[in-house]
């Protein structure tokens, strides 16, 4: 509301220095005056067209204010400063349309498309060989908000969830299973209880055996190639164990509120030739060369300039020599198998509708919620319906900030086969580490040395084992949130007090997560993540609960406070019954925050950035329970007044309750 109301304003202004003084405005910024009594709006334009004119700023901004002519829902127009346009909203016109706007849901987040280019969104991507950990869960939650944002933005939004299921990851696994604990397939099918924990502790196990031996670390080699070639024991290993593993994150992620449309499988790109097809496109355009000497001899290498990203100093994060600089550049190994990179150039292009070539697809796992998410298959007869996924205009990878060298490279295979504007619309959507605090380290019984202790944080390493599981954060988080309820809420049955603490739980996770910027290392603390006071998920939610409650007890206590009769009463607001006088700078300030929550959600959009809104809707909950604690609604004597002021509670609960929703968010009937 409040940005198509500037919009409106700008072009006006736009229009008017145009036709009066034939000038066209490069950029029409607008500001908000520092103080509430100079104003709503301040344009600086007038700086710029003086200097066109040779005449003084404060002269052309009156000359400007006074031949304008009048505004829909601005009261006045005022010269400030040294050549400032200020403006000034009827504030009853305004609040009785945000009323109206805030009472209406924005788009669902799993709503179908409504308009715009179609956006493909990877997000996730944990490689099928063990539980997810904290980090996974940035990566997951940070998606799953931005694709709600798109969607509540009108795009068409399609979430895909990449299965590494023939990369080294999954490779060690088998090698711990076959060679470390002699176990077949059936063996491996019958292990009890969670597989996906089993599994982090055998990578952990494997990992330690190759640093013990050099040769065991030719069977991770040989058990990679037999994967990739397929249709054997090894490779049947190592399906049953990605596709068991992606079972149990899919259960880990809807725990948090996260679900997909499609995972596409790494080895459904090889055995269905899209590589065979990316490959072939990069040789006949000269992207990529066949090096006949050196240490990179035999491999077909590709030239994308220096490493200059400080991300790439470092080998990534539990991908071992594969997805390092010197790996980064090669795209066929000598041995014939394909690269991380390589494998993703041509998944790329099939997200752009650029191979010619599809998957097959068939039903994985249906959500309670109804929804199915698709797997892909190179078996047409697996092949489900006529479902169709890929073909998209804008592609976004939300993948850890480690891997922008490797990004970057498959951004330059796209513009080396000629597709510039795909290229142009690949964004990496990166993010830094969660680590954990030494506290975090100890609480976990983690082994530290005295100079770890003194450091700021602890790497995660999945293969040190060294983390916190996913499903084990949510469990703590649970219980303490369950604690909590039940010392506020004995009277519940324990059934409504689970479903309340789990809302909570989720809360204090998802927005622990999303109140870092991006490009923020988050040190992972339980003490911070599970407070219920400060800039957290719970104290947004409370905030809610305490309006919820408000209204209901005031509706309670007096009918004439119905919500009809308050619907009516704003109708009146800004004429004689209630002039805009009567809403006081203060009540002003807190409606004028109020409706920024859509430019708050645009800023996040264009700027990939989703802690912007977190942390506008946390100034929003301060600034009611600030106006809570100041104006005690249910005992106020004038009956406007008290209309005024449960409007207004309304207004800041709908606002509050939209916000979250973008968040992944849900608000418990009380806390």
């Amino acid at each position: 509301m409040l940005a198509s109301l500037i919009e409106e304003i700008k072009a006006k202004f736009i229009q008017h220095v145009q036709s009066h003084y034939g000038y066209s405005v490069s950029q029409l910024i607008v500001e908000q005056p520092p103080k509430v009594e100079l104003g709503d709006l301040a344009f600086p334009f007038c700086f710029e067209l003086a200097k066109y004119l040779k005449r003084p700023p404060r002269q052309v901004a009156t000359e400007v204010a006074s031949s304008v002519g009048t505004f829909p829902g601005v009261a006045k127009i005022q010269v400030a400063g040294p050549g400032y346009i200020n403006v000034f909203l009827k504030r009853g016109d305004f609040f009785k349309q945000l009323f109206q706007t805030s009472h209406q849901r924005p788009v669902s987040a799993t709503s179908p498309a409504q308009t715009k280019e179609k956006i493909i969104l990877e997000h996730t991507n944990i490689n099928p060989n063990k539980a997810a950990h904290i980090g996974h869960l940035r990566n997951a939650v940070l998606g799953d908000t931005f694709a709600r944002l798109l969607r509540c933005s009108g795009e068409s939004v399609e979430v895909q969830n990449y299965i590494d299921d023939t990369g080294v990851q999954v490779a060690d696994v088998v090698v711990g299973f076959k060679y470390l604990e002699k176990k077949n397939l059936q063996a491996v099918q019958a292990i009890p209880g969670k597989f996906d924990y089993y599994c982090w502790d055998l990578y952990a196990k494997v990992s330690s055996s190759y640093e013990q031996s050099l040769e065991s670390q030719e069977l991770r080699s040989d058990t990679l190639k037999l994967i990739e070639e397929g249709h054997n024991d090894t490779a049947e290993l190592a399906h049953y164990i990605s596709h068991k593993i992606v079972q149990c994150h899919l259960d880990t992620m809807w725990r948090m509120g996260i679900q997909y449309d499609l995972l596409p499988k790494e080895s459904d790109i090889l055995h269905l030739k899209f590589w065979h097809y990316a490959f072939a496109l990069l040789k006949k355009t000269g992207a990529i060369h066949f090096e006949t000497s050196g240490k990179n001899q035999g491999c077909w290498i590709m030239r994308v300039g220096e490493k200059n990203s400080p991300a790439t100093k470092e080998p990534v994060a539990e991908s071992g020599s594969e997805r390092d600089f010197e790996e980064g550049k090669i795209i066929v190994r000598s041995n014939g198998t394909v690269t991380y990179v390589g494998k993703d150039i041509a998944y790329q292009l099939w997200k752009f509708g650029l191979l010619g070539m599809d998957f097959f697809y068939h039903p994985f796992h249906r959500y309670p919620n109804g929804h199915t998410v698709y797997m892909t298959t190179s078996d047409n007869n697996q092949q489900s319906g006529q479902a169709q996924f890929g073909g998209g205009q804008r592609v976004y990878n939300v993948i850890d900030s480690r891997q922008s060298y490797l990004q970057n490279i498959v951004i330059a295979g796209l513009r080396a086969l000629g597709f510039q504007e795909q290229a142009d619309k690949s964004t990496h959507f990166s993010y830094e580490m969660v680590a954990l605090s030494p506290r975090c380290c100890e609480d976990l019984g983690i082994q530290l040395s005295e100079a770890d202790r003194q450091r700021p944080y602890v790497e995660v390493s999945g293969r040190k084992g060294l983390g916190v599981k996913a499903d084990d954060l949510i469990d703590i988080l649970l219980e303490k949130s369950l604690q909590e309820v039940r010392n506020r809420h004995s009277d519940l049955d324990e059934t409504e007090m689970k479903r309340i603490a789990t809302t909570i739980a989720v809360s204090a996770l998802r927005y622990f997560l999303l109140r870092y910027t991006r490009n923020s290392v988050i040190a992972f603390d339980f003490k911070e993540a599970l407070s219920f006071e400060g800039e957290t998920g719970p104290y947004v939610q409370y905030a809610v609960v305490r309006a919820n409650n408000i209204l209901k007890k005031v509706q309670e206590e007096d009918s004439s406070c119905s919500p009809d009769s308050v619907q009516l009463f704003v109708q009146t607001v800004g004429t004689g019954a209630f002039p805009d006088e009567r809403i006081e700078d203060e009540f002003w300030k807190l409606i004028y925050l109020a409706s920024q929550l859509e430019p708050n959600v645009r800023l996040s959009i264009q700027t990939s950035e989703p802690a912007t809104l977190t942390k506008y809707l946390f100034a929003l909950a301060q600034a009611f329970n600030l106006f809570y604690h100041r104006h005690r609604i249910i005992s106020e004597v004038d009956p406007l007044k008290k209309r005024f002021l449960l409007a207004l509670t309304r207004i800041l609960r709908d606002q509050l309750e939209q916000g979250l929703n973008l968040l992944g968010i849900t608000v418990p009937a009380k806390m």
